[in-house]
Parts: structure tokens; sequence; C-alpha cells
């Protein structure tokens, strides 16, 4: 993938996803790679190095009607990559902040789940 059209999480914990809107299925088809999918709709900040360029890197993929996604580990290491649908940079004293919106497919929602701590197959989210 060019890496012009994802911006990666190097280092640090896997992201806090805030959902912002109950999962949804058609209106993001276009968006979400093979075949319709749900998805769900979160919010989650993260600190860059270069707010101004990161967002300028999901502007030209967007007039390019290309996506860009973020790539992140999950707590137990799997790579996972999710479409961004906006961003919003925040520069602060602690250095620059992005406020991304992503969509998370079903499959990356299991992948981020944690066992909650019995034999049983529940997860929660």
């Amino acid at each position: 993938m060019d890496e012009e059209r994802k911006i990666t999480i190097i280092e640090g914990p896997t992201p806090v996803f805030e959902p912002v809107q109950q999962p949804m299925g058609e209106l993001f088809w276009g968006i979400l790679e093979g075949p319709p999918r749900r998805a769900l709709l979160a919010r989650t900040r993260v600190r860059a190095l270069n707010g101004p360029a990161l967002v300028e890197r999901c502007h030209r993929a967007w007039r390019a009607k290309d996506a860009i996604y973020l790539e992140f580990r999950t707590p137990l290491g799997l790579v996972q990559r999710v479409p961004i649908a906006a961003v919003r940079y925040e520069p602060t004293d602690e250095g620059d902040v992005l406020t991304l919106w992503v969509l998370l497919p079903q499959e990356v929602l299991e992948n981020l789940a944690e066992p909650n701590g019995d034999d049983s197959d529940d997860f929660t989210y």
C-alpha cells in the first residue's frame, strides 16, 4: 500500500475508539473494500509529529477519490487497517493531536475485543 494512503501508529497503545453512531451498513459500502459489511463509525484521538501534514495527506487522498486508512496494532499485536472518514487537527501544549473518525468493520471490532475473564466466547467492547 502507498505510504501516502495510510496513517500508521508506530508506537504507543492501541487507540481507544469511541462509538459515534450505531452500526451501519449500506451508507458506507463504497468506502469499505470487498463485499458490503456492517461498520461502526467511531472517533479516536492520536498524537502526531506533524498534524497539518497528515491532515493534508487525508485531503489529497479524498480529492483523488481514494481511501486513506489508519493502521494500528491491537492489544494482541494484530495489525489492523480501517478507513478514515474525517480528520481534525488540534495543536496542544503537549504536541499535535489528530481526531480521526474511522469506520470499524465487525471483524476489526472483534479483534479489538478483550476476553471478559471467563472461559466463554463472550467479549466486551
